[in-house]
C-alpha cells in the first residue's frame, strides 16, 4: 500500500477484514509515523518509499493511494516491475502521463493496471447498465446527473469540481453508454453563499457523446444537506433512474421523512468492497477486467478539456481517441 491517508487506511481495512486471498505486507507514506501506526495494527512492514514497496520481493501487487501527482510515477514503476497495480483516481493528473502508462502497459504485453472508478461496482449503477444495454428504454437520448457534497475543505478549488469530483461521472457516463464524450462546456450559475471566496459553486457541465447523447451534470459541493448522487437516462421509449440508498421512512410529528447520507464512504462502501473483492479475484485468475488504464487516460483527456472549457467559457471539442485493440475487451 502506497499511501496511508484516509482512503489508504480504508482500503487497508478492506483488504484485511473484507477481502479473502490477500494480505497487506508492506506500507509507505510521506508521514512515516502515520504509516508506522497503521502497520503495527496489521503486522506489516513500513518501507521508506513507494519504489521500495513496488520492488519488494514479498509484494505481489500494489495499491496506490498517495497524492494524485505521484500516481503516474508509481504506476509506471509497477508496470516495469511486472506487478498488478490498483491506482485510485486519477490515474494521472495530466493526460500525457496517462498516455505514457497506456503505452508502457501495451509494451509489457498484458494488463496490469486497474483504476479506482468504484461506481462501476455499485449495485444501482450496474442495474442501470443492464437496462440500457438490454434496449428496454430504446436508444439513450439524454442523461441527467447530480453530484452534491455536504461541504468541502478550504483547500478545494474550482478546478477540482472537474478534476476531483466530476471524474466519477465522466467515467460512469462512458461506461453506461459505451460511448466517448466529444464536447464539453461549463456553465457557472449564481454562487452559493455557503462557500469560500475562491470557489465557484455550483457548476453545471454539459457533455455530448459521439453518438449524440446530451448529458447535463450539476456539481454542487456545498449543498449543506448531505451527499447526494443522482443519475437518470432518458431513452426513446422509457427512462431509468439510479435508486436512492435504502433507508427507513419515519412517520412522526405530522411528517414523513427519510435520512440522507452524509459522505461518500457511507454511500459507496459496498461498491468499494465489491471492487477490491473482484480485483483480487481477477489477479488470482490472471485476467484483470475492471476499469483500465485506457479508461483512466480517456477520463483525463475529458477532464482536461472540461477544465479548459471552464476557464475559457467556450465549448471545447475533443477528437474521439482510437481505443487500441489491447483494450478492446
Amino acid at each position: 500500500m502506497i499511501g496511508t491517508g484516509m482512503i489508504g487506511r480504508d482500503h487497508i481495512r478492506r483488504v484485511t477484514d473484507v477481502v479473502t486471498g490477500a494480505q497487506v505486507v508492506a506500507v509507505t507514506d510521506i508521514d512515516v509515523e502515520r504509516a508506522k501506526e497503521i502497520a503495527s495494527t496489521i503486522d506489516a512492514r513500513v518501507l521508506p518509499t513507494g519504489h521500495d514497496v513496488i520492488n519488494d520481493p514479498l509484494v505481489d501487487a500494489v495499491v496506490v493511494t498517495s497524492w494524485g501527482p505521484t500516481h503516474a510515477e508509481y504506476v509506471l514503476a509497477a508496470i516495469a516491475a511486472g506487478k498488478p497495480v490498483f491506482c485510485e483516481k486519477p490515474l494521472a493528473t495530466a493526460a500525457e502521463d496517462g498516455l505514457r502508462i497506456v503505452e508502457a502497459e501495451q509494451a509489457f504485453g498484458r494488463r496490469l493496471v486497474q483504476v479506482g472508478f468504484m461506481r462501476r461496482y455499485d449495485a444501482g449503477y450496474r442495474a442501470m447498465k443492464r437496462v440500457i444495454d438490454s434496449g428496454e428504454i430504446g436508444a439513450p437520448l439524454l442523461m441527467h446527473c447530480v453530484h452534491r457534497n455536504q461541504s468541502v475543505p478550504q483547500t478545494y478549488h474550482s478546478d477540482m469540481a472537474v478534476q476531483d469530483t466530476a471524474v466519477h461521472e465522466i467515467d460512469i457516463i462512458r461506461w453506461l453508454l459505451d460511448d466517448d464524450i466529444v464536447s464539453t462546456q461549463v456553465i457557472t450559475p449564481r454562487r452559493t453563499a455557503n462557500r469560500f471566496g475562491h470557489l465557484q459553486d455550483p457548476q453545471v457541465m454539459l457533455f455530448e457523446t459521439s453518438g449524440g447523447v446530451r448529458i447535463d451534470l450539476e456539481v454542487f459541493v456545498n449543498c449543506q444537506y448531505g451527499y447526494d448522487i443522482q443519475c437518470e437516462t432518458v431513452g426513446e421509449t422509457g427512462t431509468v433512474r439510479l435508486p436512492d440508498p435504502a433507508d427507513v421512512w419515519l412517520r412522526s410529528a405530522g411528517q414523513l421523512r427519510t435520512g440522507v447520507l452524509q459522505d461518500w464512504q457511507q454511500r459507496f462502501a459496498a461498491a468499494f468492497d465489491r471492487e477490491f473483492t473482484e480485483w483480487v479475484a481477477s489477479i488470482a485468475d490472471g485476467r484483470l477486467c475492471g476499469p483500465s488504464a485506457w479508461d483512466g487516460y480517456a477520463t483525463a483527456l475529458i477532464s482536461d478539456a472540461t477544465t479548459e472549457a471552464r476557464h475559457t467559457g467556450r465549448v471545447v471539442t475533443l477528437a474521439r481517441p482510437d481505443r487500441p485493440a489491447f483494450y478492446a475487451t
